[in-house]
């Protein structure tokens, strides 16, 4: 139990360093928020992956996320934060992150397998990020995507980096878990991709967050 209290204590003090490092080089360097808040998006989703070796008991995650909830929560309208916060478009992407870092964490202990949080928080970590960066940044032969006469606030360039970033990283994933490459991992891995792609291509105002992790979490239940 003390082990891991511990690890949660280190963990909380780690992600504080990392947003306090962050908003220094907000600052400092006078970045766009969308760039410091992607970074921090990336390097605190993806330290999380550790958390299925560290952590027996879901109770540690959920305070962990509890914590950083309320602090991102009570920050949005403050000075603080900024490095997060200062985007243009309305957005509730930080405050989902810990839900779905959460609740991703809780089915993968109740299902007994690691990959069931390791594989969509990775995806959640890389390709959403990426696909976000791509969209914003390379605006020549890039436009906005179109369903039904309506202009989604997706580009085609980011979606198809995030689908596939996100097949590339399930078939590893899944390589690493069956020891093998076969039309098995192909498809389930186009499933995973395709799913997680739709998912973030349908979501509005930072819902992402939540709807990927869980999109190929639903994949990988029905699937295994």
């Amino acid at each position: 139990m003390w082990n891991q209290l511990a690890l949660a204590v280190l963990f909380l003090i780690a992600f504080i360093l990392l947003l306090v490092f962050n908003e220094m080089v907000y600052r400092r360097l006078s970045l766009k928020g969308e760039v410091t808040r992607k970074f921090a998006h990336f390097t605190a989703t993806l330290s999380t992956i550790t958390f299925p070796y560290l952590f027996e008991d879901h109770w540690y995650v959920l305070g962990l996320a509890v914590f950083f909830f309320i602090l991102l929560f009570v920050s949005r309208n403050s000075s603080y934060l900024k490095s997060i916060h200062d985007i243009e478009r309305l957005s509730v992407g930080s405050y989902l992150l810990p839900v779905a870092i959460y609740l991703t964490f809780l089915v993968s202990t109740f299902m007994e397998d690691r990959l069931f949080f390791i594989l969509p928080i990775m995806i959640l970590a890389i390709c959403d990020p990426a696909a976000g960066i791509l969209g914003i940044n390379l605006q020549q032969y890039n436009h906005n995507i179109r369903i039904f006469n309506r202009k989604l606030q997706k580009t085609w360039l980011g979606s198809v980096s995030f689908f596939v970033s996100s097949f590339f990283i399930s078939v590893m994933a899944l390589y690493f878990r069956y020891m093998e490459f076969d039309l098995k991992v192909f498809w389930l891995a186009c499933a995973i991709a395709i799913t997680g792609t739709v998912a973030e291509l349908l979501s509005w105002k930072g819902t992402d967050n939540l709807f990927i992790p869980m999109s190929v979490l639903l994949v990988l239940v029905l699937a295994l």
